[in-house]
């Protein structure tokens, strides 16, 4: 089996305005590092455009319609001072829902060993009612929760190390026992979420806040003395990693001061937890990343884990 890459233009499209950090480029950047001779073997699909019903298991069903509604056909509409919509928000944003959707699939009908969705806009901060940092719809905890409906799976793992902590895919799986969510992020830092103490209702939050300067060695003993217990104990049937790259040294939105190998050891360990747990089914979905150098290269080296796996 293989990894498959799911990707659109339309994701390209999508354009919240001049100098804003979720700029096209970040995708541009993602998708030259992918067209090194090492990924020629990466099957390259089509992300297809989410059934909105799948993206109603998430978000109240007057929000998706109201982001729908509110697609301008020129300039752009502001849903709050950092999130904004173009005239190809909205078909992004499905075909980034949709790639999950499409990627779960494949990785649990055996079609494939794992998938990169290299999609934007991300989604983990949008909450059921609520468009925020950068993102219209969570795309991971739809990818989760149609896992759920669609295939049965009693549990599914949404791991995220994007340097934001996903208070949207928390608030969406606080509740619901069977989906665990695992965020390490800075602290404090946007959203102002993400405390230890958030635990959810049946223990299935782990959150791991990491002080600004962090570094390697502190991003890697809360990854070996916390999380990876944590997935280990949950059992997952399904792991889906939110994949932030800000965590990176020369990303301009924050300080935690990752090298890019540190995406290929946190990769690389993931993988070898599903494939103990939950026979190797990942599905890996891009989210934030604002230096474009070191959002490609970090890429490079998550996908090429998931590859050699």
């Amino acid at each position: 089996m293989t990894t498959l890459l799911y990707s659109h233009p339309a994701c390209i499209e999508h354009d919240p305005g001049e100098y804003h950090p979720e700029r096209p480029d970040r995708l541009r950047a993602v998708m030259a590092g992918l067209e090194a001779e090492k990924f020629q073997h990466l099957h390259r699909l089509e992300a297809p455009i989410v059934d909105l019903a799948e993206v109603k298991r998430v978000h109240k069903s007057d929000y998706v319609d109201m982001i729908m509604d509110n697609v301008p056909t020129e300039g752009r509409v502001r849903l709050d001072p950092d999130t904004a919509m173009s005239p190809k928000s909205g078909e992004a944003s499905q075909r980034a829902a949709g790639a999950g959707v499409a990627a779960v699939d494949a990785v649990i009908n055996k079609q494939a060993r794992n998938a990169f969705c290299a999609v934007r806009p991300p989604g983990h901060h949008a909450e059921s009612s609520q468009a925020m940092g950068f993102c219209l719809f969570n795309s991971a905890a739809t990818a989760a929760f149609h896992a759920r409906a669609k295939h049965g799976l009693e549990r599914v793992c949404v791991i995220d190390f994007d340097v934001h902590h996903g208070n949207g895919t928390q608030h969406s799986f606080e509740n619901v026992e069977g989906m665990f969510y695992g965020s390490s992020h800075q602290y404090p830092a946007y959203p102002g979420t993400g405390s230890t103490s958030e635990r959810g209702k049946f223990s299935n939050i782990c959150n791991l806040p990491l002080a600004p300067g962090t570094g390697s060695k502190g991003f890697r003993e809360a990854y070996e003395e916390v999380m990876f217990p944590a997935i280990r104990n949950f059992n997952p049937e399904l792991l889906i990693i939110s994949a932030g790259f800000d965590a990176h040294i020369n990303d301009p939105l924050a300080q935690l001061e990752l090298a890019t190998e540190d995406y290929r050891w946190v990769t690389d360990k993931l993988l070898d937890i599903a494939y103990d747990v939950c026979d190797g089914r990942v599905v890996s979905m891009l989210e934030g990343g604002y230096d474009l150098d070191a959002l490609r290269d970090s890429v490079v080296v998550h996908v090429q884990s998931l590859m050699e796996h």
